[in-house]
């Protein structure tokens, strides 16, 4: 039995390996081991994964056994051959060809979140997010530095329709939305969390309000079976008319801006809402000291070094709230990772 000085070494070293995970499943994802396991008829071994991927045998054994210890890959031996298949979780959220696939938002992750992440020492120092640093571009207008390419945006776009997959139906379940026939997903990106919201709730009609080039895009490269009931609507929402609705959604949002920003947004949608309307904001709640949980806290730091926002505590938006003109402002944790704030005007 280890030592506790042991068991806290082997801690430290497990943080410090930290980013070889996260780069182990990148690397994978991006060679396509998955999709080439999901598509084989039986398991393969490494030189057969190594002659259909294009790569070094050493290498793809060495990527297949680290897979399998994280749990992504299953090994059986077979006559002293050792042959590689998907597990359950890689079968749902890596190969392509599955609803829930989240390898889009794991490709930004890896081109983008990655980089600036690597400039963390200089975001704490300067309190700013690290475009200039990781990109060369200034980002005086954050999302201009977001999507600072058409492919830049369209690739954040199919991340969101991957999270909202799988993240969609928790949060719009956690209250009762069938009262609001009119909803306005404000900063609603692809559509991806209108069609969920269609999906969930079939007498709804769901406007999706975003910049002209995110509702270009959008129309442009995703297609909506649900058209006669999801409407895309262009404008900047801290500047423009917002769409009359009975409800205004902003998910993923208000953690992108400063309390300062986010007190004008929800000013703007309370001058808009009907009476007996009201916001739903859905974002990951830290805990109510700000300690956590780990992934609300590093989504926090994510806001860091990518935007002017923060993750943030329920009180911390019931304040933001009520001094907009909200009222019966209530929050739901969903278990998942993201977490539900229904308030009314």
């Amino acid at each position: 039995m280890s030592s506790p000085e042991e068991q806290a070494f082997r801690l430290l070293t497990e943080y410090s390996n930290g980013f070889m995970v996260s780069q182990v499943l990148f690397a994978a994802c991006e060679l396509g081991v998955f999709d080439l396991l999901a598509e084989a008829p039986e398991p393969l071994g490494a030189a057969a994964v190594a002659a259909r991927l294009g790569t070094s045998s050493h290498g793809t054994e060495l990527l297949l056994d680290t897979c399998v210890s994280l749990k992504l890959l299953q090994v059986e031996t077979k006559t002293g051959k050792a042959l590689y298949q998907n597990t359950e979780l890689s079968s749902t959220y890596l190969v392509r060809a599955s609803p829930k696939c989240q390898g889009n938002m794991l490709r930004y992750l890896a081109r983008t979140t990655y980089l600036c992440w690597g400039h963390l020492t200089q975001a704490v120092r300067d309190g700013r997010n690290q475009y200039l640093e990781a990109f060369g571009v200034p980002s005086d207008q954050l999302f201009s530095a977001i999507y600072r390419s058409e492919d830049e945006r369209l690739q954040f776009m199919r991340g969101l329709q991957d999270v909202w997959s799988v993240s969609g139906r928790p949060v719009l379940g956690a209250f009762d939305l069938s009262p609001f026939p009119l909803i306005c997903d404000v900063g609603g990106c692809s559509g991806a969390l209108a069609k969920e919201c269609t999906s969930l709730y079939p007498a709804c009609r769901v406007a999706v309000f975003d910049t002209p080039e995110v509702v270009q895009t959008a129309e442009k490269h995703f297609s909506f079976p649900e058209a006669a009931r999801i409407s895309f609507c262009a404008g900047d929402f801290f500047k423009d008319p917002l769409p009359e609705a009975d409800l205004y959604i902003l998910a993923r949002v208000l953690h992108d801006w400063t309390d300062e920003r986010c007190s004008r947004l929800l000013a703007r949608i309370h001058g808009a809402c009907k009476p007996g309307g009201g916001v739903l904001v859905i974002e990951s709640l830290l805990a109510a000291d700000g300690r956590g949980p780990l992934t609300a806290q590093l989504y926090s730091l994510n806001m860091l070094v990518q935007t002017e926002g923060r993750e943030r505590t329920p009180a911390q938006y019931r304040a933001l709230l009520a001094a907009a003109g909200f009222r019966h402002v209530q929050c739901r944790r969903t278990g998942g990772l993201y977490d539900a704030i229904l308030a009314m005007r």
